[in-house]
């Protein structure tokens, strides 16, 4: 899983490359970020250990698996991390928006 874990971040799509812009190096208020990460049987897109929270932007092949989506969710949150899912097209066109509300989630656990 670790290699798949590193070609997902040579091949990283528009949405995640623009939203790690903000979240690497703890510019997102210093919180740190690591990406494409193995959280159990998962590759999380984006996750925050010391908050437990795990980001994923999904793309629109995500519209047709919801029930993969739900599990995912589910195994992250007994993995005791909590999911924020954004949409590509949101990530691209509302940035800021995107980056605020990872914040609520961050200052709310």
């Amino acid at each position: 899983m670790r290699e798949r874990a590193r070609e997902l971040r040579k091949h990283a799509t528009d949405a995640e490359t623009l939203l790690w812009r903000y979240l690497r190096g703890r510019r997102l208020n210093g919180h740190k970020f690591r990406r494409q990460v193995v959280v159990g049987a998962y590759i999380v897109d984006f996750v925050c250990v010391a908050q437990r929270l795990v980001i994923e932007v999904d793309g629109g092949q995500h519209a047709d698996a919801t029930a993969y989506d739900e599990r995912r969710t589910s195994a992250c949150g007994d993995g005791g991390y909590r999911v924020a899912r954004y949409w590509n097209h949101e990530v691209l066109n509302q940035t800021a928006l995107v980056l605020d509300d990872i914040l609520r989630h961050l200052e709310h656990w």
